[in-house]
């Protein structure tokens, strides 16, 4: 089976059926109730191929603050799986219905959508530094019809680097996996979003006396060589930057880093529960509960341009000591005294 029909199993599986499963509930509890008052209709705008906890999260916070499925809201579901073209006429559909308010993730979508509109509403749910990415002025003032939750990760590239150099003292050569939308090989990558993180791990990495090198994907189709090219460096750990693909690939580069034996951190915890090493991020599930909160203030009557983007108030480090185990890798104890969780 490819890594491509790997991914749209495990999601048409696992993912869909939980979430589903969520969806159904909270709409027959909005049959059951009289309707009243204003029917918000929510166009939830992904890059990814389907639903995943995150979205769960997000549904599962807005039933806490009193909206229902088929009662006081209604949402738009739009998944573009990593197809940019179909993610702009997703954007132009959710405009012309119209939607009250645009939910959405990372830089390109979030981009697609403030072209598609200048006025409805766009919550960011989760976006890697959009005032680096000229998506609004400033956190505090992001004007426009843009605001929602800023994850500066970036800025923890020194600290992903000093973890790995603990994991495997002596280090020194990193491994980088990321996606670049345009292609593995398109030569304008260095005017991509995900170059300022690679760059950031590479001046860290200089700081630690080691070389970090990149290793690019557009599609399911390039990680073997990906991970082939890894290999043949010598890469002595792996940092994998999350985003729609490779998260949905997830459990084709932990499988492969599995084989290979090779240390392997990640941004978010969900990476570290399907069997990945170590991850050190913000928790993910809390933001998109964050987007909620954004999209029941602008229900309220709140205008975007007035809610200041917010960033993480606490970062997660996650450890599975199975994993660990498997790769015959013994965790400081003073790492495992730092973790917020870890898994056995």
């Amino acid at each position: 089976m490819t890594f491509a029909m790997q991914r749209r199993t495990f999601i048409g599986v696992v993912a869909f059926a939980s979430f589903a499963a969520a969806v159904a509930a909270l709409a027959q509890q909005g049959v059951n109730r009289q309707r009243s008052g204003k029917l918000f209709r929510i166009g939830y705008l992904s890059l990814r191929a389907g639903p995943n906890a995150w979205d769960d999260a997000f549904v599962q916070r807005l039933r806490e603050l009193g909206y229902r499925i088929g009662d006081n809201i209604l949402i738009e579901y739009r998944w573009a799986d990593e197809d940019l073209s179909l993610l702009e006429r997703q954007a132009d559909e959710l405009v012309r219905l119209p939607v009250d308010v645009i939910v959405t993730a990372q830089v390109p979508a979030v981009r697609i959508a403030k072209t598609a509109t200048t006025t409805i509403p766009i919550v960011m749910a989760a976006v890697v530094d959009p005032v680096g990415a000229g998506l609004i002025p400033s956190l505090a003032r992001p004007g426009g019809n843009l605001t929602g939750l800023s994850i500066l990760t970036t800025d923890l590239a020194a600290k992903r680097l000093q973890l790995l150099r603990q994991l495997v003292p002596g280090a020194t050569r990193i491994a980088v996996l990321a996606w670049y939308m345009g292609g593995a090989d398109s030569a304008s990558k260095e005017r991509a979003p995900i170059m300022r993180f690679v760059a950031e791990t590479e001046a860290a990495g200089r700081l630690l006396g080691a070389e970090v090198r990149a290793h690019f994907i557009g599609s399911a189709t390039d990680l073997p060589q990906a991970f082939a090219a890894i290999e043949q460096a010598r890469s002595q750990a792996l940092i994998v930057k999350n985003n729609s693909l490779t998260y949905e690939l997830r459990a084709a580069i932990i499988e492969t880093s599995r084989r290979l034996r090779i240390p392997d951190i990640y941004e978010a915890r969900e990476l570290v529960a399907a069997g990945g090493l170590v991850s050190y991020g913000p928790n993910a599930t809390e933001l998109y509960r964050q987007a909620a909160g954004y999209v029941e203030r602008i229900f309220k009557g709140t205008k975007a341009a007035d809610l200041p983007v917010q960033q993480p108030t606490k970062l997660e480090l996650v450890l599975n000591l199975k994993t660990a185990k498997a790769i015959g890798l013994t965790i400081p104890q003073s790492l495992l005294l730092q973790a917020d969780e870890v898994i056995q």
